[in-house]
């Protein structure tokens, strides 16, 4: 059975995706929570993370959002290289490289046990 790692309240995730997806940029606690090395991050779709639990709804409202311009703020379920999980507040937004290329950046911090119950209801009720 799989278990949850609580992050510290001091952690700080940070990662970018290219347009499709791909990382291109992952910070030391990225790896250091999600068990992978950079090397293992770097060029695979952000998904690599993505824990079963979730509702591809929420990811698709993700990419809509986040699409548009606009920026994404959701509690959401991670899974880590061992197969364990942890909970991340997670806001992601559009942004453009010096190249004019589009990048999303992601930054997580640590959610109350309060939001996780909250999204925990919420998600069970979709699809």
């Amino acid at each position: 059975m799989s278990r949850e790692i609580e992050l510290n309240k001091n952690t700080m995730i940070v990662s970018e995706t290219d347009a499709k997806g791909m990382i291109t940029y992952a910070n030391d606690e990225f790896c250091l929570v999600a068990g992978y090395t950079k090397e293992e991050l770097i060029g695979k779709p952000h998904n690599i993370v993505r824990h079963s639990d979730m509702p591809k709804v929420a990811f698709e409202d993700l990419w809509k959002t986040i699409n548009t311009g606009k920026i994404w703020n959701g509690i959401v379920k991670n899974k880590t290289k061992t197969g364990d999980f942890y909970w991340v507040n997670a806001t992601a937004y559009q942004s453009k490289r010096e190249d004019g290329n589009i990048r999303y950046i992601s930054v997580r911090v640590k959610p109350t046990r309060e939001e996780i119950e909250k999204a925990e209801t919420l998600y069970k009720t979709l699809v």
